[in-house]
């Protein structure tokens, strides 16, 4: 078994350690090709729009996370066209699994990339070339291989003739798919694409007037291609339908449901996470993970040991169906706290509706071991992954905890990825992220951005001003943006360009954004009205980030529209987070 996914940058150490082996299989498959191109591979990715053409690397990994195989697309948004550049898989694999399932996975992206055409260049098999048999049966197996998708050489041109000075011979056929959409082959467009392809990849070794001679040279309209040779002629196709883009990573907090308030008014019930998961699930946009147990010192690197310790001797020692909610709030002398558990709840906690029972503490470590789960699957070198949480975090300080939050998913996450560089973290829940901005207070590895409900309306009323910046080596590095009680989609995303302006300035290796779906029109806790078209473009405005991204789920109380909101901000931050 194994999975193909796309490498859109070195800053993963999975990511390098992939790029290696590509250059190790390049190197045995190709071993009379020179390196430039594999060299060049790192900053290409990096600087996608270095240069018209657009480079993308996909790998076929293994369970253990060996490269088998690779491909390397370029792609050419102005003519509107994808170039296979390489495609090999490792020297010990045989059969065709991994090369048919990377060369099936570069057809679909062209498709969704809309290109009106896949080309690349195959060694010839006639005219005694290639001399050797053994590579002359190998190009003819390569172009057998080709012909099953109805790929064929482009004839009667001059693309076969050899570069001045390089000698003569064994020139490439350039071979064109029309990815399951007959028709005729116009030659301006093929004009475009050979100059292209001459002018770009190879602007090292084509001289002009070799360029402007082959170019000139394609004159028949349409442009011939070859009979088919080894297959028979394929019936003609129905337009192949792109696959989904890569499905986002999903780990749902499967104890979430012990924590279950039956008091009146306590709107964080279980049945958000249902919602949104049969939405999601529904609509092909997840693919579920196993979520895997982590230990206490990730939670206790971002809260106080002793805040820690008391929530779980208080859940622990909780009247067993019953809820405890702190009624004493005594000044915090950290010298002489209270003794008793009950009063002591006050002194951890921030409001009166933050319950202590039997399970807050277990399904409050569910979360966190979520939110870390998909943290590892964003360092494993997914693009997108969504922790589906309850209990919500953002309200989690170091040492208290309210609203509805007892550890801070977010924070947690966040600080466990900065082992592999800076992260941002975007709150874009209705109320101020208070914990986060709390606990990075005085860091500058980590962004807090937050657009909320201005304090002097809206819950927890005494943080997120906009004059608190950080403080110490943190100072300038935490954002807040306190909007009024009114306020529409079209108003909210003037604000968002600002605070995703904070964050490319910040320039983070990872961005985890804090899910709010309470700024929702209806949510029992907010005042705005936001709908569903409005999530969708704030989703999509996220995506041009282009970061990997990890969504944590936070508040969002109307169960009528949590699922559709949800599906509606993931449908606009994949499709621009993996748009070219």
């Amino acid at each position: 078994m194994f999975r193909i996914r796309r490498v859109y940058d070195d800053i993963l150490p999975v990511n390098q350690t992939a790029i290696r082996e590509v250059r190790q299989i390049f190197t045995d498959q190709f071993p009379g090709a020179g390196l430039r191109d594999i060299d060049s591979l790192t900053e290409r990715l990096r600087n996608p729009f270095q240069q018209q053409f657009r480079a993308m690397l996909y790998v076929a990994e293994n369970g253990r996370g060996r490269v088998l195989g690779f491909a390397i697309v370029l792609h050419d948004p102005v003519v509107g066209f994808c170039f296979l550049d390489y495609l090999a898989a490792g020297k010990m694999l045989k059969g065709r699994g991994v090369g048919a399932a990377l060369y099936e996975q570069v057809r679909s992206e062209a498709v969704r990339l809309g290109a009106r055409g896949l080309f690349f260049e195959t060694p010839p098999d006639e005219n005694g070339e290639p001399k050797d048999p053994a590579l002359r049966k190998q190009s003819a197996a390569r172009l057998r291989f080709y012909e099953q998708y109805g790929a064929r050489p482009i004839v009667g041109t001059a693309y076969q003739t050899p570069v001045p000075g390089m000698g003569g011979g064994g020139m490439p056929f350039l071979v064109y798919d029309d990815l399951d959409r007959p028709q005729p082959l116009r030659v301006d467009f093929v004009r475009q694409v050979v100059r292209a392809v001459l002018e770009q990849k190879y602007s090292y070794l084509c001289p002009p007037e070799y360029v402007e001679a082959v170019v000139a040279s394609f004159r028949d309209d349409p442009v011939r291609l070859r009979e088919f040779r080894y297959v028979k002629a394929p019936a003609p196709h129905q337009l192949a339908a792109p696959r989904p883009v890569e499905a986002i990573a999903m780990s749902v907090n499967d104890k979430h449901d012990i924590h279950h308030i039956h008091e009146r008014g306590y709107v964080e019930s279980p049945v958000r996470i249902s919602v949104i998961r049969s939405e999601l699930s529904a609509a092909g946009l997840v693919e579920p993970l196993a979520v895997k147990e982590y230990g206490m010192e990730h939670i206790t690197a971002v809260h106080d040991a002793n805040f820690v310790d008391y929530l779980q001797r208080a859940c622990e020692n909780a009247p067993r169906g019953k809820s405890v909610y702190p009624y004493v709030f005594p000044i915090r002398n950290a010298a002489r706290p209270p003794r008793e558990l009950s009063v002591l709840a006050g002194y951890y906690c921030i409001d009166t509706f933050t319950p202590i029972n039997a399970n807050a503490f277990p399904a409050a470590k569910r979360a966190v071991d979520c939110a870390l789960t998909a943290a590892d699957e964003i360092l494993s070198g997914r693009r997108l992954a969504y922790a589906l949480v309850r209990p919500p975090g953002h309200h989690a300080e170091r040492r208290t905890f309210g609203g509805f939050c007892y550890f801070n998913n977010a924070a947690v996450a966040a600080h466990y990825l900065t082992r592999y560089g800076t992260v941002a973290i975007l709150d874009v829940d209705y109320h101020h992220g208070n914990g986060q901005q709390e606990i990075f207070y005085e860091r500058s590895d980590v962004l807090t951005v937050s657009i909320h409900g201005d304090p002097d309306f809206a819950y927890p009323y005494f943080t997120g001003f906009a004059d608190e910046r950080g403080a110490g080596p943190g100072e300038g590095f935490n954002h807040n943006y306190p909007l009024p009680e009114v306020q529409d989609g079209p108003q909210y995303r003037e604000t968002l360009a600002k605070a995703l302006d904070a964050v490319r300035e910040f320039r983070p290796a990872f961005l985890i954004v804090a899910l709010g779906l309470d700024p929702a029109k209806g949510d029992p806790t907010g005042t705005w009205l936001l709908r569903a078209k409005d999530f969708e473009q704030n989703g999509q405005m996220i995506g041009t980030l282009r970061l990997p991204t990890l969504v944590i789920q936070e508040g969002g109380y109307r169960t009528r529209t949590l699922g559709v909101n949800a599906r509606h901000f993931f449908q606009g931050l994949a499709r621009s987070a993996y748009a070219e």
